[in-house]
């Protein structure tokens, strides 16, 4: 496998669209600001728990910073008009405070006329291997309860998870360390 930041792959999405899944640039700045800006008040806060109109500066300078070992990012891009798009975006970071093998936070963003494709399944399985290549042991997400889509690609992702529920939000722990019959994550959509 080449190293995170190289990371490139060509899939073809059940509603047959061809997409691009790769690691996040610098020039990709622009066209996150842009998908961002497109996507629906509930999916913006189903991603972050809260409703905001742009991604900041701040935000959006973390793409220029990214190691690719500690904090990576996919996108998922399609052409749009002979111009490349993003669709969507998964991004895991190490969690600062991990005690022993190292776990991070994961989270995924689908632009609703992409969602029920199977996208961020996919995404799951590549941050998956990349996490897993660079030592992170499992993944943590906090994910709304109404947000039934998401809680089933964790289910269906062939990882092992454990689930809690605390204050309105389903805390899901998955092993990044697959079963040996199992081998690597699974690409189901």
């Amino acid at each position: 496998m080449t190293g995170a930041r190289d990371f490139s792959a060509k899939e073809t999405l059940r509603n047959g669209i061809e997409v691009v899944i790769r690691a996040v640039r610098p020039d990709d700045r622009e066209r996150i600001a842009e998908a961002f800006a497109k996507l629906d008040r509930e999916s913006v806060y189903t991603r972050f728990f809260s409703y905001k109109g742009a991604l900041s500066d701040a935000e959006l300078r973390q793409i220029e910073t990214m190691d690719f070992v500690r904090d990576s990012m996919l996108v998922v891009t399609t052409r749009v008009g002979g111009r490349e798009t993003v669709i969507a975006s998964a991004r895991y970071i190490v969690l600062p405070d991990s005690a022993g093998p190292p776990r991070a936070e994961v989270a995924f963003t689908v632009e609703e006329d992409f969602q029920g494709n199977g996208i961020a399944g996919r995404l799951l399985a590549h941050l998956a291997r990349l996490a897993r290549a660079n030592g992170v042991a499992g993944f943590d997400a906090d994910v709304l309860p109404q947000n039934q889509a998401m809680l089933s690609v964790f289910r269906r992702s062939g990882l092992p998870v454990t689930t809690r529920r605390e204050g309105g939000v389903v805390h899901l722990a998955l092993a990044l360390t697959p079963a040996a019959d199992q081998g690597d994550v699974s690409l189901r959509p």
